[in-house]
């Protein structure tokens, strides 16, 4: 037994002499007393008697009315006119200001040379429906931020949607793209992996377009008629890379403050070395139907009334791009709102405010709602009803280029966050549909209580009911749907990147939640010019009415989490999921160690299976290294521990319901300090920037999480002694995060 579970043991025997809570009035306010519930359950409903549809509709015109990109003339409009706002409702506003490397394009060409000519168009039109998408000298082109300049000829080859696996059965055809220009369609990851991974084969350059299977006709009607996309949108997006870290390119994990020291731009590691470009469907086809090469994969086929080639050849195309790389302001609006009794402890809530052009949705329907919630709190505290720690809005600024405002900020700040932070609130774009909540898992406890009284303005229910409806519906098989209906809850799910909550969780370990609605709504405008206040009043949010639902989600989780006698932190639902990874990734050693001796058992027998088709020459897999024996038990200790304590701290907790220890400050401080328990001293290898031992954005998938990624990748990558070294440390930082808990018990105890 070691000393964690022996420590956690002791505090046991203490704590089953104490008679628990049998009637629990305040349930659904974990973290409050009966008494305290109540008044904040007033403070509540004065609150959603605030929220006005019509404001945050109109919010949402005037945010949007004109192309705000960073360093743009409507960027600074929008962010003085924020700071206006915040101020005229009382709050602390100032504006931080950053200098960061945001490259723009001033030539873009791509044509197609031999054996056909064709010069891609690379212009969305304007829409006598659409208003604004005619405000063309403010917009900025179709193009992906932080492409290299480059100007190349080559082959052209198509590589479905330019992830690993495509890549591998490219390589079982014999079939390489080294100095060649790769096309890759949008989807499957998030997009700066595609032109990395084409990188790292040898392309030239790489083109990656929207093919109408996954946004356009093939799914629904298209812009106007329709939102899906049309045949001319495009999605820009930055391609930074931001798996190894997110931010200015130049001054990697300090802030870029005006006379930060800066890298010079060719050692930036996250910088790509081939050109990107980014295309409609429009301009792909004629490239897409000029390949010839064998017929790809069915799974690789889209929508467009052709045949689907993968060449190399006949076509050659001509891809040139050359950028302005300029240092420009980056304007992050804070808003603070002191609290009443303990103002250094921070509870922060986000939205970046920049687009790409116009923006309507991505960001400015949750940055409308962000705003909708600070004018209800700063008149609730004119009213004399203030919170009790500090609340802080954060209107981000440089988002879409790689999360530059929230990051440096973050970087800038990170001591005193560090100490002062209890969470981060965060939300994005918003629509019709669902819920959806990302979180740390400590979280998932208010989350659920929060979303069990906010009202699904369609259906009447609440909003947590009706996301249980739509998982128990989609659940996929018979087994899961049974797990769910047994399930009074819904699980939040780990947080990847791709928005403003990274730089807190997973660089400085501070708890995070990502939230909104959607899934009725879809984004054909994404990124393009047609991301209108035209579109989104017609098909994403009419009357911003889920405005609304999220202005009640968030302002309640920020309520909850500013005004709680104590930190609503749920240590067993973090011990569920963790574990749950754990058995993951053991599951995986035996998946992999079983399909390593099947193949090679069928090499060595040489039970090759060829293709049918004569066009295609498959070449036999090399046989692999034997899975090994790694060691799990320090990380399955560690887990013992952990489950002790989260365990005894629930019992605990729910004994102190109406009580509160004189040290309450001191609890409270060693709860929203817990997570910081998490990070890996050195970070992850090879990109140190990322340090939370549990989460962080796959380096192959971008957006999407990967859960113990220390261990995870380790063993994707088939580097065993690595992934033991990772087991180690993140059974480390377990250790130590069940340490913080046992200590918040201890005050606990002792106050009993």
């Amino acid at each position: 037994m070691n000393k964690y579970t022996i420590k956690v043991f002791l505090i046991f025997l203490v704590t089953v002499l104490f008679s628990f809570s049998a009637n629990n009035e305040g349930k659904d306010y974990t973290g409050f007393s009966d008494a305290n519930a109540a008044v904040q359950k007033k403070w509540e409903a004065g609150y959603d008697s605030l929220l006005q549809a019509p404001d945050i509709d109109n919010m949402v015109k005037i945010l949007s009315a004109h192309p705000h990109h960073l360093g743009s003339v409507g960027d600074k409009n929008n962010v003085e006119f924020i700071l206006q706002k915040y101020r005229e409702w009382g709050f602390d506003a100032r504006i931080d200001t950053f200098y960061a490397l945001f490259p723009t394009p001033k030539t873009r060409l791509l044509e197609a040379v031999s054996p056909i000519k064709y010069k891609a168009a690379l212009q969305e039109p304007s829409l006598k429906e659409d208003h604004t998408s005619s405000q063309t000298s403010e917009q900025l082109p179709t193009y992906n931020c932080y492409s290299a300049d480059g100007d190349v000829t080559a082959d052209l080859i198509y590589a479905n949607q330019g992830l690993p696996q495509d890549y591998e059965e490219l390589d079982k055809m014999g079939i390489s793209v080294k100095g060649k220009i790769v096309i890759v369609r949008y989807g499957g990851s998030w997009r700066g992996i595609k032109p990395r991974l084409a990188q790292e084969h040898g392309a030239l350059g790489c083109i990656i377009y929207s093919d109408p299977k996954d946004d356009g006709f093939y799914q629904g009607d298209t812009y106007p008629k329709g939102s899906f996309k049309s045949e001319y949108g495009v999605q820009r997006g930055s391609v930074e890379d931001i798996t190894l870290y997110p931010g200015d390119p130049l001054t990697p994990g300090y802030g870029d403050t005006k006379n930060a020291k800066r890298l010079d731009r060719k050692d930036a590691k996250n910088l790509l070395k081939i050109p990107v470009l980014p295309i409609g469907w429009h301009d792909a086809k004629p490239l897409l139907e000029a390949l010839a090469g064998p017929v790809v994969p069915d799974n690789w086929k889209g929508a467009l009334p052709i045949t689907y080639h993968i060449g190399a050849g006949p076509l050659k195309v001509h891809l040139k791009l050359e950028f302005n790389w300029n240092i420009v302001p980056v304007y992050d609006v804070i808003a603070v709102l002191k609290g009443s009794e303990d103002p250094d402890e921070w509870v922060l809530r986000g939205n970046h405010q920049d687009a790409w052009v116009n923006g309507a949705n991505d960001p400015i329907s949750g940055q409308a709602a962000m705003l909708e919630e600070a004018k209800a709190m700063g008149e609730l505290a004119k009213r004399g009803i203030r919170p009790k720690r500090t609340i802080m809005y954060c209107s981000w600024d440089g988002e879409e280029e790689g999360l530059l405002g929230s990051t440096e900020w973050a970087e800038t700040n990170a001591v005193e966050l560090q100490k002062k932070a209890v969470a981060y609130i965060n939300s994005d774009d918003n629509g019709r549909g669902f819920f959806y909540a990302g979180s740390s898992q400590t979280l998932q406890t208010l989350i659920n209580e929060v979303a069990g009284d906010v009202t699904d303005p369609e259906t009447g229910i609440s909003i947590l009911e009706r996301r249980r409806a739509s998982d128990i519906t989609n659940a996929s098989s018979a087994t899961e749907q049974k797990e769910l209906l047994s399930q009074p809850y819904i699980k939040s799910e780990p947080l990847g990147s791709g928005s403003d909550f990274s730089s807190f969780l997973q660089h400085l370990g501070i708890a995070s939640m990502n939230l909104g609605f959607g899934g009725e709504d879809p984004d054909g405008g994404y990124h393009s010019i047609y991301d209108s206040y035209d579109m989104y009043e017609r098909f994403k949010d009419p009357h911003s009415t889920y405005g609304v639902a999220l202005a009640k989600t968030a302002g309640r989780m920020t309520m909850r989490l500013a005004n709680a006698d104590i930190l609503p932190f749920n240590f067993k639902d973090m011990y569920t999921s963790v574990n749950d990874y754990v058995k993951e990734l053991q599951k995986k050693m035996d998946e992999m160690r079983t399909s390593t001796e099947v193949t090679n058992e069928l090499l060595n027998n040489n039970y090759y299976i060829y293709s049918q088709d004569p066009t295609k020459t498959y070449i036999p897999p090399v046989p692999k290294d034997s899975v090994p024996f790694i060691d799990f038990s320090p990380l399955q200790n560690a887990m013992i521990g952990f489950e002790g304590a989260a365990e005894v701290y629930n019992r605990v907790i729910a004994s102190n319901h109406n009580t509160a220890p004189s040290s309450v400050e001191q609890l409270n401080m060693l709860l929203y300090q817990s997570e910081q328990k998490l990070l890996l001293p050195e970070g992850l290898p090879k990109r140190p920037w990322y340090k939370h031992a549990i989460y962080a954005p796959g380096y192959y998938t971008g957006y999407g999480v990967k859960t113990l990624p220390g261990i995870r990748e380790a063993i994707e990558g088939r580097r065993w002694q690595e992934a033991q070294q990772q087991i180690a440390e993140a059974a480390k930082a377990i250790n130590s995060y069940t340490e913080q808990i046992n200590s918040a018990m201890s005050l606990l105890v002792l106050h009993k």
